[in-house]
């Protein structure tokens, strides 16, 4: 959660913000604080390098939680949580990745410890996950599956 509050920030990102208002913030970040407007040597240079790269990796990642994606994708998405079967899964700072049978991984976002520990425990993996993770929580796409098409 902490790295969507600090990417949002970044972005200035609300919630009637949309793809096209994201890019249009993203371009000008870049431009702002893209390497080459730097001379070599230059301290903000080094800086700009930074910069520049977290707003890469910002843009690329609200764009895989923006509300627009995930109703391009929500077939997909239902397909999978519904057909294919969870092959693992980690928790780690409030993040359970879960990666399925067909090698897609999707990461949810504020799952408390005490909930990854009932899915520990539970002796049926993919009802509780269809009941308590799918749809609870705020989540993205994080790795494509091995079988593309």
């Amino acid at each position: 959660m902490k790295r969507i509050n600090e990417y949002k920030k970044l972005f200035n990102v609300e919630p009637t913000t949309d793809l096209k208002q994201l890019k249009t913030t993203y371009r000008n970040l870049v431009k702002e604080w893209h390497p080459d407007k730097f001379q070599a040597g230059d301290e903000k240079a080094a800086e700009a390098e930074l910069k520049s790269q977290q707003i890469i990796d910002a843009y690329h990642f609200l764009v895989s939680i923006a509300p627009e994606t995930k109703v391009a994708n929500q077939a997909e998405y239902d397909n999978l949580i519904n057909v294919v079967g969870i092959s693992d899964f980690q928790h780690k700072k409030q993040v359970l990745e879960v990666t399925f049978l067909d090698g897609s991984t999707y990461e949810y976002f504020g799952v408390s410890p005490k909930v990854y520990q009932k899915m520990v425990n539970t002796d049926k993996l993919s009802r509780f996950a269809k009941r308590s993770i799918y749809n609870s929580y705020l989540y993205r796409k994080s790795k494509n599956g091995a079988k593309e098409s």
